[in-house]
């Protein structure tokens, strides 16, 4: 009784067959079916290849979201060199909260020569051919990205050679930490002194023919130091020759969370604005002649995130090619060969044409061919 059972229940089974079987007698094989299937095994290859290249690869996805965290510090990193002694230049901030931020917080004073050094300048040439490209194509960003704390280190590199020329530049360089509202990082003449209506410089012990911020911008960003991130104002180079000269930069800085595969790291992307002009009273251009970078932050958020194909969707795209190429394949190749038979069926046609039929007198006809009749003389 289980064994009837058994082969009931496994009739059924093979009734369910969606694959039914063809024995080998009954398959007929040709040299186009050969060569159709030769096309398709190679297309199929090439497409599983490049498939798996972009399985391996990964995107970066932005999301936008309010930033609700205004409670914590905002960090500044500062890598600047300016073309006066360092006795004679302050850097500090002050925000719109009055808030000053002096630079013996965390910056570092320097005396260095402002020209770079071979390898330096080859280091700057390097720097600002990346800034190029990044402007050109926005998409290089998430290269970057994903490279971080992988890449070489983006730091200025010491110089390779013993310079006897005594320093003649500054360079300030550290970090400082600020409250989350807009606020003004700036460089000027004289060291910066608290007051009660916000803060003010010792320029007037500084002779006038001294001034010059000509400089070099080798790093600055915001937030989360990270090693192999390239900013937007990393290498930038100004030269000027006259005393009274005003450089601005007006920044916004965009929040920014950055998880990759590599790391998970809070820091902050900007863009910035430049503008440049000449200190002069008796022309009506009125100002301090300095380095003015006026940071402003974004309510916004963002969230970049890098993402991997699963790999399920993956295999499903690969099952999607090999049926797909099998059904296409065999479909071309049945019309193919339906239009040849057509075509060599005519030609068979055509070359039995009908012969004329020969009237008797009787009214009947002849369909034979007459015979040839052999003539002896």
């Amino acid at each position: 009784m289980r064994r009837l059972n058994r082969r009931k229940t496994l009739n059924l089974v093979k009734e369910l067959d969606a694959f039914p079987k063809v024995p080998d007698s009954y398959v007929e094989t040709s040299a186009s079916g050969g060569t159709v299937s030769l096309i398709a095994f190679t297309t199929m290859a090439l497409l599983t290849i490049m498939e798996f290249s972009v399985y391996q690869d990964t995107w970066m996805k932005y999301e936008y979201e309010v930033d609700k965290d205004f409670s914590s510090k905002l960090r500044i990193n500062i890598d600047i060199t300016v073309a006066m002694k360092c006795q004679y230049v302050g850097a500090d901030v002050l925000d719109l909260a009055e808030t000053m931020v002096a630079s013996a917080d965390g910056l570092v004073y320097e005396p260095v020569i402002f020209d770079l050094s071979p390898q330096q300048k080859e280091w700057q040439r390097m720097l600002q051919l990346i800034q190029s490209r990044l402007q050109e194509e926005h998409s290089l960003q998430d290269v970057i990205f994903k490279s971080a704390f992988k890449s070489a280190s983006t730091a200025l590199p010491p110089r390779e050679d013993d310079s006897s020329q005594s320093p003649d530049a500054c360079r300030i360089r550290g970090h400082l930490y600020v409250n989350k509202v807009a606020g003004n990082f700036h460089i000027t003449v004289g060291k910066a002194i608290p007051h009660p209506r916000g803060h003010a410089h010792l320029a007037a012990l500084v002779n006038h023919d001294s001034y010059n911020f000509s400089h070099r911008i080798d790093h600055l960003s915001f937030g989360e130091l990270i090693p192999g991130i390239i900013n937007p104002l990393d290498g930038t180079e100004k030269i000027t020759i006259d005393h009274n000269q005003m450089f601005q930069y007006f920044i916004t800085v965009v929040p920014t969370k950055l998880h990759t595969y590599k790391i998970s790291a809070d820091t902050h992307q900007f863009s910035v604005t430049e503008r440049e002009r000449i200190i002069n009273h008796a022309a009506g251009s009125h100002g301090v002649s300095g380095i003015f970078m006026k940071y402003d932050l974004s309510s916004l958020m963002v969230t970049v995130t890098e993402e991997h194909m699963p790999f399920w969707q993956f295999f499903v795209r690969l099952c999607g090619i090999v049926g797909g190429i099998f059904s296409t394949t065999g479909m071309l190749h049945g019309i193919g060969k339906f239009i040849v038979e057509i075509i060599c069926c005519r030609f068979r046609l055509g070359a039995y044409k009908p012969v004329h039929s020969v009237p008797f007198e009787d009214g009947h006809t002849d369909n034979h061919l007459p015979l040839l009749e052999n003539n002896t003389h």
